[in-house]
């Protein structure tokens, strides 16, 4: 392993409020002082000048697919996005074949990410058998072999007294539980948001509120238990603002917004009727709705900015909307889509960006990660915020190519990862 200098860099780490050009010293894997660090002759240069470092990127949901579904996606391909898109760590959501329900299968996916050896993968254990949401899942015994939490995403939970259950017994464990907030008999058979657009495509619509009473009756549940209630993906005006509210009440509840529901509004169907590269869950929803977002990324009521990474094979896309399965990439355009529509634009600054991209999601499942401190892991991602690079099928390391941003031009790009002081991606100009 080389001991290596970053010379140079705008060096931004919400974690300890850095935001200056400066060097970075790794040493042995870690971030080490100047003093500490040795002599600088014996050292591997890194010219960071004109970039931006950061802590490497964590995200939180991911649907990486194997076992099971390998010709969507592997913890390999799905490990090599993430790098390429500057995520250092991964946690991998449990819809798989089989689910991710038992210790032995936890045990299964951080021994391949080990092989693998690209971006540290973590495992998120489902919450209920097979996700069937009818008897809870060995929650503790997943814990003990490294779960970092728990969740039935892409499936909602329905049961409320099985979610009471859960809530209350996560407790024992220091566990977030994950929700997928769609209440069924409201969302069926909706392909896009209800409102004028969906009825202009002669598409059924999904009602906002499918999501909003899940929300509130999720919340009351979490006040009752003291328990942590992740929202995944909320993506309404009110949900954010339900959130916001039961965070002032002081109950435990934290949520995470995509890159997609930050920046697109169902009015793109307009341009691009029936786009099945549009379809995800919950659907893209109003302008409205996208301006809320923001605004509760920006005051702190989104705790963090999570791909929902779902990557899907082409002929599954290739289909009549109605059928075509939910879900989109994200992992390589996550950063690069954002910095284009928002940072660019002044409607998010670039700390607000990188906090919920790093050590705010770090913080919600309890990982050391997410921080350039002394003493921490060097795991680090470095951009060039100006360069512009085209989303192609050839430009993807992901075996889905179902991106809204499929064929566009983006503005930043990712040059270089490293996990543990170890360069794991560079992009030689």
């Amino acid at each position: 392993m080389h001991n290596t200098i970053i010379r140079g860099g705008l060096v931004i780490d919400p974690s300890n409020q850095t935001h200056e050009i400066k060097d970075l010293y790794i040493k042995d894997g870690l971030i080490t002082t100047a003093d500490l660090f040795g002599d600088p002759k014996d050292a591997h240069i890194i010219n960071a000048q004109g970039k931006v470092v950061t802590p490497g990127f964590i995200e939180i949901h991911a649907h990486l697919r194997e076992p099971g579904f390998e010709g969507k996606e592997t913890l390999e391909t799905g490990s090599r996005a993430a790098i390429q898109g500057g995520y250092t760590t991964v946690c991998a959501m449990p819809n798989t074949n089989p689910t991710l329900d038992r210790d032995y299968l936890v045990n299964y996916i951080k021994l391949r990410s080990k092989e693998i050896d690209l971006a540290k993968i973590e495992v998120i254990g489902a919450v209920s058998k097979g996700l069937k949401g009818e008897e809870m899942a060995e929650i503790g015994k997943m814990r003990a072999a490294g779960a970092v939490a728990f969740s039935d995403d892409g499936m909602p939970v329905m049961n409320a007294g099985l979610m009471r259950n859960i809530l209350e017994y996560s407790i024992m464990f220091d566990a977030a539980i994950l929700v997928h907030e769609e209440d069924h008999e409201l969302s069926k058979p909706g392909v896009m948001n209800e409102g004028a657009v969906a009825t202009r495509l002669g598409l059924a619509g999904v009602p906002g509120l499918a999501e909003e009473v899940m929300i509130a009756r999720d919340i009351l549940l979490a006040e009752e238990s003291g328990a942590h209630l992740h929202i995944c993906h909320v993506s309404t005006a009110k949900a954010v603002d339900l959130v916001r509210q039961a965070k002032a009440a002081g109950i435990h509840v934290t949520c995470e917004v995509t890159p997609h529901h930050l920046l697109l509004s169902d009015a793109l169907f307009l341009t691009r009727p029936y786009d099945t590269n549009l379809k995800m869950a919950p659907p893209l929803r109003t302008q409205t709705d996208v301006d809320a977002c923001i605004a509760g990324l920006l005051d702190g009521t989104i705790d963090a900015i999570a791909t929902d990474h779902a990557p899907h094979k082409f002929d599954e896309k290739d289909v009549e909307f109605n059928y075509a399965p939910n879900g989109i990439t994200g992992l390589e355009t996550a950063f690069a889509a954002i910095n284009s529509s928002l940072i660019k634009s002044n409607l998010v600054d670039l700390e607000t960006v990188i906090s919920k991209l790093t050590y705010e999601p770090a913080q919600l499942f309890g990982l050391d990660r997410g921080t350039l401190q002394v003493g921490s892991a060097a795991d680090l991602t470095m951009i060039d915020l100006d360069e512009e690079w085209q989303v192609t099928p050839a430009s993807l390391a992901t075996k889905g190519k179902n991106t809204p941003w499929l064929n566009q031009t983006l503005t930043g790009k990712v040059k270089l990862v490293m996990v543990d002081g170890v360069i794991k991606y560079q992009e030689v100009n």
